[in-house]
């Protein structure tokens, strides 16, 4: 019990870390955005918006998942405690690094004029790529030190350079914006990714001596983790395809307005309850990671992490429910508010998408590259599918449906992987707290349906106090 316990404390402090670390990380993006709009205007804001895409895309493209795979390979280094092994895979980890981001700057470089074709429908910004080329090869650089950070448990450190790195870019970037205006976008990109590799490579892990690989050895070494980023990288494209051609789709069957109150709703809730999972997940990956070979711990720590994902989600859930009109019209604007049914369900989805998410990393864990492309294809189609046929039923609060039910049917299929492919089960009492979870959420959605404001209030705040009990217990406070 006191094992559990202490892996739910270290869950339950990772995720605060890093919740802190990413909202600061908002707040920059932010004011960032806010700046540009009012020293440079919309075309500001267009061209920051179309040189940031380009530059995840290629990152995306040449970066082969080193940033996710690698940290598999470096956590289970560490499981063996032999500094020699450990220092071996860090220094093949940030040669690879450089590779692929010098082949991702000169494939940036020798595709400029392409991509300003591509982009701008015109000639004139083919320099500008040239210049991404340099915030490609920075950027990958500081994933590879990113990836260390988190496969030897330097989350603390990882956290520093994130949270400097971020806001040392918005520091150069406001004097750039203010004196050199349009002509300020690449600049300030650049000096964003500059700062994350400056502050990387600045705070880069010394614990280990630094050791010497032949180029064979980094090949050989390199080549698990970069097939396995490989099959990461085809199933996050698979599933960024999937969120193109519905998106299409939907702009030709409902226009354009229809499309961005979808996006509204499906960012308000999908990408900032994200966050809370991303949190966890930079302890909770290498920890599994490092246990992969024993089902007896791999079942405790999915279980363990399911209990802390679902103390968690079902106060965040109940609140956003509740406060669902005031929070749509503080971000958005009442125009915005037929959002709120379709949002209400998507929450609802968001518990099972932190249950398929804790099983879902045992695949990353065990290193199963084809079950990992194989689940997230299959999930990727399904959502296309069942978002097309719930839109034409139901319109846009059908698609807060289809996102249920595909992540319920998600969740199975994982499940179906966890226990049959890789011979796992769960602790009886996750189950207890999925159910907690899901009865909170849908019985306050239900009465806010209903107009029934204050039971969904008083069901919120039974949940929320619960949630702080269990939390606190499991920090030991």
């Amino acid at each position: 019990m006191a094992g559990k316990s202490n892996i739910s404390r270290v869950a339950m402090k990772a995720m605060g870390l890093f919740g802190g670390v990413q909202i600061a990380g908002i707040v920059c993006s932010i004011v960032r955005t806010k700046l540009v709009a009012m020293w440079i205007g919309p075309v500001g804001v267009g061209l920051f918006g179309l040189f940031n895409q380009a530059l995840d895309t290629i990152n995306t493209a040449t970066n082969l998942g080193i940033r996710q795979s690698s940290v598999r390979d470096i956590s289970q280094a560490v499981s063996q405690h032999d500094a020699g092994i450990i220092a071996r895979i860090i220094a093949v980890v940030r040669r690879w690094s450089l590779w692929l981001g010098l082949a991702g700057a000169t494939l940036t470089m020798a595709l400029a004029p392409l991509l300003s074709r591509f982009t701008f429908g015109d000639q004139e910004h083919v320099w500008g790529f040239v210049a991404l080329s340099a915030a490609v090869l920075l950027m990958t650089v500081a994933n590879g030190e990113y990836a260390v950070f988190q496969g030897l448990a330097r989350l603390k450190r990882l956290a520093s350079v994130t949270l400097w790195g971020t806001v040392f870019g918005l520091v150069v970037s406001v004097p750039l914006f203010y004196y050199l205006r349009e002509r300020s976008i690449l600049p300030s990109i650049i000096a964003y990714a500059a700062g994350c590799a400056l502050f990387a490579l600045a705070l880069r892990n010394k614990d280990y001596p630094r050791a010497r690989v032949t180029t064979r050895e980094t090949v050989t070494m390199g080549k698990g983790f970069v097939k396995l980023g490989i099959y990461m990288t085809i199933g996050n494209f698979v599933t960024m395809l999937a969120g193109y051609i519905f998106n299409a789709w939907l702009n030709n069957h409902a226009g354009t307005h229809e499309v961005g109150l979808y996006q509204a709703g499906y960012t308000l809730v999908y990408k900032y309850t994200g966050l809370v999972l991303t949190a966890l997940g930079m302890e909770y990956y290498p920890r599994l990671a490092r246990v992969a070979a024993s089902k007896m711990r791999l079942r405790a720590f999915v279980s363990q992490e399911i209990n802390v994902a679902m103390i968690v989600m079902a106060p965040i859930a109940t609140l956003f429910i509740v406060l669902r009109g005031p929070i749509v019209w503080l971000l958005y604007a009442p125009e915005f508010s037929p959002i709120v049914t379709f949002a209400s369900w998507i929450m609802i989805g968001t518990i099972f998408r932190a249950v398929s998410w804790s099983i879902a990393f045992v695949t990353l864990a065990k290193g199963a590259g084809k079950v990992y492309l194989a689940t997230e294809s299959i999930d990727a189609v399904t959502g296309l599918a069942l978002n097309i046929i719930f839109y034409r039923l139901w319109g846009l609060t059908g698609l807060g449906l289809s996102f249920m039910v595909w992540y319920i049917l998600y969740t199975i299929l994982v499940w179906i992987v966890y226990r049959h492919v890789f011979h796992l089960t769960l602790i009886a009492k996750c189950f207890y707290m999925v159910a907690w979870a899901l009865a909170m959420s849908l019985a306050v959605l239900l009465a806010m349906e209903h107009g029934l404001v204050a039971v969904a209030a008083a069901i919120t705040a039974a949940t929320v106090v619960v949630g702080i009990v269990l939390a606190k217990k499991a920090l030991r406070l």
